[in-house]
């Protein structure tokens, strides 16, 4: 047996392209359009490439790219009075600070300081809360990215047993949620769970987002299930770095139903719906439908 491989990539190119037409939509029909501001402080190498690679997708989408640059050693008081006009400005619907950020900024109170309605990376406590309560909320972009795999993969999930590896804010917990919207059976499993292995081979969808280097094997995984690898891990091999998954790709393939690679599964999703997430606030902020096959 041999899973089916889900590519991520040609997938994020869809949700791009459903972007950027309700963007057009947005556009001639209301006079709106979606802004999206992305917030860099220091010089991380990786960081840059991440943000430099928003606003390149922002404005591909016709959508505004707000983008600003600010010094490593630049005070607290400084980066929130900047949030504080972003959460004021009409023309921006989505602002996120890219992390992680120096010593002295809290990342806490970071996401604290966003407007709940234009915090595009769902990390806010209202938007935990409202996912938690079945509530209208911004849904972390990760997490939205792979329910939107496994709806395309899948269908329906309603009734399917699924396990969560991770229980972080930013993916393994709003996966849970999501997962329970769906009408799935969860089950939130970590470092600390007993038998993990067994505890995985109980799900139908296992979504490994605990960031240990292919953790989950083969033998962790029910045969015919869905794996979602949400791990980005860069290890030395032979002489170069290289990315791999939380999951064991090569044992994993042989035994799962589908499962997503690394890279190019995953990751590619992830400014998609940081795309779609921003016209879904566009949407909201002026009291229209949200845009369907783009939310939760």
């Amino acid at each position: 047996m041999s899973a089916t491989i889900i590519d991520g990539k040609a997938f994020a190119a869809t949700v791009r392209a459903r972007v950027a037409a309700h963007v057009a939509r947005l556009k001639s029909e209301y006079g709106i359009a979606p802004g999206l501001a992305v917030v860099l402080v220091g010089n991380d190498p990786a960081s840059e490439v991440y943000v430099r690679n928003k606003g390149i997708a922002t404005r591909e989408t016709g959508m505004q790219s707000f983008e600003h640059k600010l010094p490593a050693d630049v005070p607290a008081a400084t980066l929130y009075a900047l949030i504080d006009r972003l959460n004021a400005d009409p023309t921006v619907h989505g602002i996120l600070v890219q992390f992680p950020v120096p010593s002295q900024l809290s990342e806490a109170e970071i996401v604290a300081r966003i407007d709940p309605a234009k915090d595009v990376d769902g990390l806010h406590v209202l938007n935990a809360g409202l996912l938690a309560t079945g509530g209208r909320a911004m849904v972390s972009c990760t997490p939205l990215g792979c329910l939107m795999l496994l709806r395309d993969q899948l269908g329906s999930l309603s009734g399917m047993n699924a396990v969560v590896v991770g229980r972080s804010n930013l993916v393994g917990k709003p996966m849970a949620q999501l997962l329970l919207r769906e009408s799935c059976t969860v089950t939130i499993a970590h470092s600390r769970t007993r038998d993990l292995a067994a505890v995985c081979r109980g799900a139908d969808i296992l979504v490994a987002a605990v960031g240990r280097p292919r953790m989950i094997t083969g033998e962790f995984i029910k045969p015919g299930a869905t794996v979602i690898d949400v791990g980005i891990n860069r290890i030395a091999h032979d002489g170069k770095t290289r990315l791999v998954g939380d999951v064991d790709f090569a044992s994993a393939v042989a035994v799962a139903g589908a499962i997503t690679p690394v890279p190019g599964g995953v990751g590619p999703m992830t400014i998609a719906c940081l795309l779609a997430n921003t016209v879904t606030a566009a949407c909201r902020a002026n009291g229209l439908d949200e845009p369907e096959g783009l939310t939760a």
